[in-house]
């Protein structure tokens, strides 16, 4: 699976972290940036990034995105044809943002999240499948349907 990943200058530090375990894992991950901590950078340049390469192939492919609150970077992602973002602070969210609505970009908030609850929901997010079940493949076509 190929994981795109990038944060501004509030998520740098915990995506940093998320990356290394990743790779540790044996994932594949390209990380859009930033590249070194920038506290002039800002959240839209590196949601955008991960978002168009999601959109090339929403059904393989998995985001992650991080800035201070999550919201920004949420709120970015969604505008893209094709991606399902979802900001996740525990778990259980993190299994449900997979099961039921097969999100494929999954936002963080550096700010509200230990490094060990960050890890928690990654390894959720990223082995939970979808269901498949009819009733969620039906809201999902619908939120389709709405894709400018």
């Amino acid at each position: 699976m190929l994981i795109y990943i990038g944060a501004d200058h509030r998520g740098f530090e915990l995506k940093e972290t998320l990356k290394k375990s990743l790779k540790d894992q044996g994932y594949e991950v390209i990380d859009v940036g930033n590249e070194k901590y920038d506290e002039n950078d800002d959240y839209p340049d590196f949601a955008k990034l991960v978002a168009r390469a999601i959109g090339q192939d929403p059904w393989n492919r998995r985001g992650i995105l991080i800035c201070g609150s999550g919201v920004g970077v949420d709120v970015v992602a969604n505008r893209f044809k094709g991606v399902r973002s979802a900001l996740v602070n525990n778990p259980d969210q993190a299994y449900l943002s997979r099961h039921d609505d097969n999100a494929n970009i999954l936002s963080l908030a550096a700010e509200f999240l230990d490094e060990e609850t960050a890890k928690q929901i990654l390894k959720t997010w990223l082995t939970t499948p979808f269901s498949n079940e009819e009733h969620h493949r039906r809201r999902l076509e619908k939120i389709a349907q709405l894709e400018i």
